[in-house]
């Protein structure tokens, strides 16, 4: 087994189903609303493990392996990778599951890196 072939083993940090208004022309879900949800999911870990406001800095490269269909479930993990003085990086993985399957196929992942923000907008240390 490789690990295109299960999900993490925590908990899902968010799930959505795709729908007809998020597709391209060719009828897939499009790759800007995928990413969405990933920022999203991830954004929603680090304000957690921050305890705190933060903002997305960085996203490291990211391939499609397959395609999300309309009517699927969209679950999207968030490893926490590492913390810093005033960031999280984190593994942030979209899974597929076709309407009528038990089974989750992998669609992509990414690093996100997050920085903790203040109430002004400005970096603020990360207290654990």
């Amino acid at each position: 087994m490789t690990d295109d072939d299960t999900p993490p083993t925590i908990e899902p940090t968010l799930r959505t189903v795709a729908m007809p208004a998020d597709t391209n022309p060719a009828g897939d879900i499009f790759g800007g609303w995928l990413l969405a949800q990933m920022d999203l999911a991830g954004g929603l870990a680090a304000m957690r493990e921050s305890r705190g406001r933060v903002a997305t800095v960085a996203m490291d490269a990211m391939s499609f392996k397959r395609p999300v269909k309309v009517g699927d479930e969209v679950t999207v993990w968030a490893e926490l990778l590492s913390v810093g003085t005033t960031s999280l990086r984190y593994r942030v993985s979209a899974w597929r599951r076709p309407r009528h399957s038990e089974g989750h196929i992998k669609v992509t992942e990414a690093i996100f890196t997050f920085v903790a923000l203040d109430e002004r907008g400005g970096k603020r240390v990360i207290g654990r």
